[in-house]
């Protein structure tokens, strides 16, 4: 329930015709901002408020999101349901509660994130907040199965709302301080989750406090962090809703002199949107922003690029959370939970750090990607399909432990290359949706996963059996990966023959040059 992040740049495939768009953070899939080319106009006038006071609004940001971060009973949830004080059965957290986060995530990560930009980032910050809350009241007090699956709910909303910290940032500062200012968000973020597992890891091992105690612990983080969310800055733009009638709004107040680049950066103040007469709604909907990226993005899929990325974010971002929501189960069954001999934080805070590493010198990597990236894919899947029968077949909790570590900074190292992969080509508003849709095509795919193999009314499997089948879904992933490589390389090297191609310089994800086409934007084709 922990995830990863961290910083890095921009990404652009030779062999496309990309602009130059560079981000400076590693957020989760729906997460993701890509950052637009950098602008010249006055910062007051892109944010609404003074240099000093935005500036002031990040730093009160980033310390909310260390804060939020900070929940030591997490890594021991699953150790706590299972202990003689809750006294759940193995098959009960298996194949009854924690299937219940996949369906909830499912549920709300469309309206989640509508909402976050037609309410403006700061009541979806509460929500999340207030989520939080109720998942360790409900761990701490409750006692019944109907009380955890609720809990779980809960937690799913906290996932489907993390696209809010990530968005919200962007709406704080100018263009020019994206890069920055999102690395300094996503850094207080890994400090916080990683800074959390050690505490809760130091209290169990040396501290000898019990589940229920760090849950207190936790609950007390948590309800400062929702005093913080009240706190927090209300931004004064949205990304997708009214978009249409502010620019036109704005090209009225310049005269009609201004160009479609300066209207861009024209932002009416906090309280001016929700000023919109509802005929403005009503009459342009159709026009607007939003509906325009839902028609672009059927000419997505047209990309090579684009494409082959999505799929390995819908597909192997369903492996990776599937095996991170159950790990812990399967932990306690090589190494039943004993108060004074669990390591779950510990091996938290290593697999958090050990993503970080991978993301950050993923950025260096030096290959050309228009005819290596299938390779590179089913080669570091195959990777992880190894480390996850090694994991589902040894009787070795320190095997388990290790595995589970390289298995997250594997997948961690592909996420930025990914990431920027897909970003480069297109708008922020855009990529805000290629991913948000790539990662609810993926919620789908794991909830029908976690119901036929997980859930009660499937086939119910033990926890070891399900990591044999993760095994085998990867497996079959490697060899689609590979297949692709083959014939990739195999036209490649067909045409270099026939037209005596003289092969471009290799890029690296934070080496890409801005070529003559521009991105992807609303009511544009798709570069291929």
């Amino acid at each position: 329930m922990v995830d990863s992040l961290a910083s890095g740049d921009g990404v652009k495939d030779s062999g496309e015709s990309l602009a130059k768009e560079e981000n400076g953070h590693l957020p989760d899939p729906e997460e993701l901002q890509p950052v637009p080319p950098k602008s010249k106009a006055d910062p007051e006038a892109q944010t609404g408020m003074p240099p000093r006071a935005w500036k002031w609004s990040v730093i009160f940001l980033c310390f909310y999101g260390f804060m939020v971060q900070l929940k030591p009973g997490e890594p021991f949830i699953t150790p706590y349901l299972l202990s003689m004080e809750k006294n759940f059965t193995k098959e009960e957290v298996t194949n009854e509660i924690i299937p219940v986060l996949s369906y909830s995530y499912m549920a709300v990560l469309v309206p989640v994130f509508l909402l976050t930009d037609y309410l403006r980032y700061k009541p979806v910050l509460v929500l999340q907040s207030m989520s939080h809350v109720s998942i360790w009241l409900l761990l701490y007090l409750g006692s019944t199965l109907l009380e955890m699956q609720f809990m779980e709910f809960f937690y799913g909303i906290t996932m489907a709302a993390r696209v809010a910290y990530s968005s919200y940032i962007f709406s704080l500062v100018p263009p020019s301080e994206y890069q920055r200012v999102a690395s300094y968000s996503r850094t207080c973020v890994l400090m916080g989750v990683f800074a959390s597992s050690v505490l809760g890891q130091l209290c169990v091992s040396l501290g000898n406090v019990t589940y229920a105690t760090l849950s207190a612990v936790s609950l007390g983080f948590v309800s400062l962090g929702l005093l913080l969310s009240t706190c927090l800055p209300w931004p004064g733009r949205s990304m997708f809703f009214n978009k249409t009638w502010r620019a036109e709004e704005a090209k009225k107040a310049a005269g009609g002199a201004a160009t479609q680049a300066e209207l861009a950066q024209m932002r009416p103040s906090g309280k001016s949107a929700t000023l919109v007469p509802s005929s403005c709604f009503s009459s342009s909907w159709k026009d607007s922003v939003f509906v325009s990226m839902l028609k672009e993005l059927r000419n997505v899929v047209r990309v090579p690029s684009l494409r082959l990325w999505s799929l390995w974010w819908i597909f192997n971002s369903t492996g990776y959370y599937l095996v991170l929501f159950y790990v812990h189960t399967l932990w306690n069954k090589l190494a039943p939970s004993t108060e004074n001999k669990v390591y779950n934080g510990g091996v938290e805070a290593a697999s958090t750090l050990l993503g970080a590493i991978t993301s950050f010198a993923a950025g260096y990597l030096k290959i050309r990607w228009k005819l290596w990236s299938e390779l590179v894919i089913g080669g570091i899947t195959a990777i992880m399909a190894a480390l996850l029968l090694l994991m589902g077949s040894t009787e070795n909790i320190w095997v388990c432990y290790v595995t589970y570590i390289l298995f997250r900074g594997f997948y961690q190292f592909l996420v930025p290359i990914a990431i920027f992969q897909i970003a480069s080509s297109l708008t922020k508003e855009l990529c805000a949706l290629v991913f948000g849709v790539n990662t609810f095509l993926g919620t789908i795919f794991k909830s029908i996963i976690t119901l036929i193999i997980a859930d009660k009314r499937g086939l119910a499997l033990p926890v070891e059996s399900q990591f044999f089948v993760y095994f085998g879904f990867f497996v079959v992933l490697t060899g689609v990966y590979l297949a692709s490589a083959a014939w990739v390389i195999t036209q490649h090297y067909r045409n270099t023959h026939k037209e005596g191609e003289v092969p471009p310089t290799a890029m690296s994800p934070i080496e890409s040059e801005a070529t003559e086409s521009e991105p992807l934007s609303n009511g544009g084709g798709v570069k291929t």
